[in-house]
């Protein structure tokens, strides 16, 4: 079956969002533009460092090409609205890819779909025909900080943390590693 690629040149929207409760969240990546929506399943961690990646790759593009980035996001970027539903998956995400595009100076994100055969890097970022289903999404800087600043806000919704362990707490609590296995709840 062919390759299929989802390509987003000027997204009115690339977010981070989840669908459920804290603890059972499952997390998603939408891009729209005009009509057409498209959202991919990944992980927590993947959304976290996909934001860190996107503010080192600005602060790069900065000192390497002296380029005049915003620093802040824009109000009117600021995107606070749900996921828009219905959320259907088109894949889950395996590898992720971030680049530079100078000619448009764009971000651009690549995520792939999860492929049981081993990956060679070439896939990402190229139009082969073989090779796992994709989304692209081309950003100005002033989106990618917004994108990289709501992931960074949904991430940081979800549970709160031990303060000894730094683990999640559930709203029962949790035994603590630190606590020689005694539970911890919210108001200890």
């Amino acid at each position: 079956m062919a390759r299929v690629i989802h390509v987003f040149r000027q997204p009115d929207r690339f977010v981070a969002g989840t669908v459920g409760e804290p603890g059972e969240r499952t997390f998603y990546l939408q891009a729209s533009e005009d009509v057409r929506t498209v959202s991919v399943q990944l992980e927590k961690q993947q959304v976290s460092v996909l934001a860190e990646r996107i503010g080192a790759l600005l602060e790069e593009v900065q000192r390497r090409f002296h380029a005049d980035l915003p620093n802040q996001v824009p109000d009117e970027l600021v995107d606070t609205e749900p996921l828009q539903v219905p959320v259907d998956e088109e894949f889950r995400v395996g590898t992720m890819g971030l680049g530079w595009d100078a000619e448009t100076e764009a971000v651009v994100v690549e995520l792939l779909a999860v492929t049981d055969e081993e990956l060679d890097e070439s896939v990402v970022l190229d139009d082969t025909e073989e090779g796992p289903d994709a989304l692209r999404v081309f950003l100005s800087p002033a989106h990618a900080r917004a994108f990289a600043e709501r992931a960074e806000r949904v991430i940081n919704a979800g549970r709160k943390p031990c303060p000894l362990c730094a683990e999640p707490l559930d709203p029962s609590g949790h035994i603590c590693p630190r606590q020689n296995g005694y539970r911890r709840s919210e108001e200890d």
